[in-house]
């Protein structure tokens, strides 16, 4: 790895957001998944959650990230267990939704830990899923149509969240916890060495200060034991 490719990553890795999440609920075309997560990516989000209720919700959502690996994506079975889990860490749940309690998306706090939920692409948010959140936002609209694409809106939205944070100086320090930074690190630079870890379930090894590994003989030791005991009968 070069040291320009090594100080790119360490400089995104110091402007990620912890607290600042989207949850997607039922969204199942493969080019809005992917444009969210490029959105994420764009504003600094360090984690996608993604209610996929069944295999096939669940493989597509696969195919569609591809090899992307600059957002971390958590799985979970249905959009309520993706809010609770926002909520153990903190988070505000707003949901991208329509309501008689609905205020528009630039009236809301986004310095605050805040989790952006979003819906299916024909209905948006479920009924359950809105109950559950915190607050419900929406995109005023001057056209024929009611709503923005759901990955138009997830852009929207993200892009005040991100200008609120960065008029904050949120942006202007890592705030990511040293387990984070050093474990979102070594996935961002040794990609398919992250992949064989996670795989045979052997721990993230330190790395120098240039981005190599700090032991490899031990790293590969352990590794090479684990793929053994993997395929043991």
């Amino acid at each position: 790895m070069t040291p320009e490719r090594l100080r790119r990553l360490r400089a995104t890795l110091a402007r990620r957001q912890p607290d600042l999440s989207v949850i997607m609920d039922g969204v199942h075309k493969p080019h809005n998944i992917a444009a969210v997560v490029r959105t994420c990516d764009a504003v600094g989000v360090l984690e996608l959650h993604a209610a996929l209720p069944n295999n096939r919700a669940r493989d597509t959502v696969r195919t569609a990230l591809g090899s992307q690996r600059w957002v971390n994506v958590r799985e979970h079975h249905d959009g309520e267990e993706a809010i609770r889990a926002a909520r153990k860490r903190g988070l505000q749940v707003l949901a991208a939704h329509w309501s008689d309690q609905a205020v528009p998306y630039r009236e809301v706090d986004y310095t605050q830990p805040t989790a952006l939920l979003l819906g299916t692409e024909r209905t948006g948010v479920d009924a359950t899923s809105a109950a559950a959140a915190d607050r419900h936002v929406f995109i005023p609209m001057m056209g024929m149509v009611s709503s923005f694409n759901v990955s138009v809106a997830a852009a929207i939205i993200l892009a005040e969240a991100c200008e609120q944070r960065r008029a904050a100086g949120l942006y202007d320090r890592s705030r990511l916890s040293e387990a984070q930074h050093r474990d979102t690190l070594f996935k961002w630079a040794h990609p398919k060495l992250a992949e064989h870890c996670q795989r045979f379930g052997v721990p993230y090894p330190a790395l120098r200060e240039d981005g190599e590994l700090a032991d490899p003989a031990c790293f590969n030791f352990q590794l090479s034991e684990a793929i053994l005991r993997g395929r043991e009968p």
